[in-house]
């Protein structure tokens, strides 16, 4: 990637979200007097203007390959910004508070590529512990993801039929199944506690109308218990009205 002058002014002066920004004291290079510069931290670049309101920054440092550390110097609050390399320069900054100084310092630490390189490793060494467990760690064993089989189950239940039976339209179990079974409370036959065959239910009475069998089956259970209802407030009745004849 190609940078010049006007791509550097663009990033630092651009709208993206800066990482750390604010005024430091910045040691001369040549002349050891501290000048109050606005910096703005973006990614591994940390760029300083004469004012905050500057158009275009004075100077860019590339944090890579640096180290950031506390030193002794007359300002207070002051780190460095140490490179490897004997004609390297170290760039002396001093923030004006200690609180401001200890956000630089570590935002400082955490810009370069190689820190992040670090971190990502980290993250990837935990992940992988979290998927197949700490190396040796509870005697698992670590297989890949592919070689996983299911447990099969040495217990298997008898497969039912496809279509079940039926008697005067009800469906009943059969009795080759397995014992064991719960008993059938539906009233479609099956097998009572004691394991007799129960007889299917009686068809419904029949009665013949001119000649021709008519089936009488109520329609619903609200007419059936609407008509035994009926009938058992007359017996009731009835029984009332026999108990309150006076006797001779």
């Amino acid at each position: 990637m190609k940078l010049n002058e006007r791509s550097l002014a663009f990033y630092a002066t651009c709208d993206s979200p800066a990482d750390n920004s604010g005024f430091l004291y910045k040691r001369g290079e040549r002349h050891t007097a501290y000048h109050r510069r606005w910096f703005v931290l973006k990614g591994n670049m940390l760029f300083y203007f004469e004012e905050r309101e500057s158009r275009e920054p004075v100077g860019v440092i590339v944090l890579e390959g640096c180290n950031v550390e506390l030193c002794d110097s007359a300002e207070g609050f002051a780190f460095a910004i140490r490179f490897s390399g004997a004609k390297s320069r170290t760039y002396v900054l001093a923030a004006e508070s200690q609180a401001a100084m200890e956000s630089w310092v570590k935002s400082l630490s955490r810009a370069s590529f190689d820190y992040m390189r670090l971190v990502v490793r980290e993250l990837e060494k935990q992940l992988e512990e979290m998927r197949w467990g700490p190396a040796g760690g509870g005697g698992g064993s670590r297989e890949p993801p592919g070689s996983w089989k299911p447990k099969q189950c040495p217990e298997r239940l008898p497969a039912l039929p496809a279509v079940l039976p039926k008697e005067n339209g009800c469906a009943v179990w059969n009795n080759a199944l397995g014992v064991g079974q719960p008993p059938d409370t539906s009233g479609c036959g099956g097998n009572d506690d004691e394991g007799t065959p129960r007889p299917p239910p009686l068809p419904p009475r029949r009665r013949v109308l001119n000649g021709e069998a008519a089936v009488e089956s109520p329609s619903t259970f609200c007419q059936l218990h609407e008509r035994y209802s009926r009938e058992v407030a007359r017996l009731r009745q009835d029984w009332l009205e026999k108990w309150r004849v006076p006797r001779p």
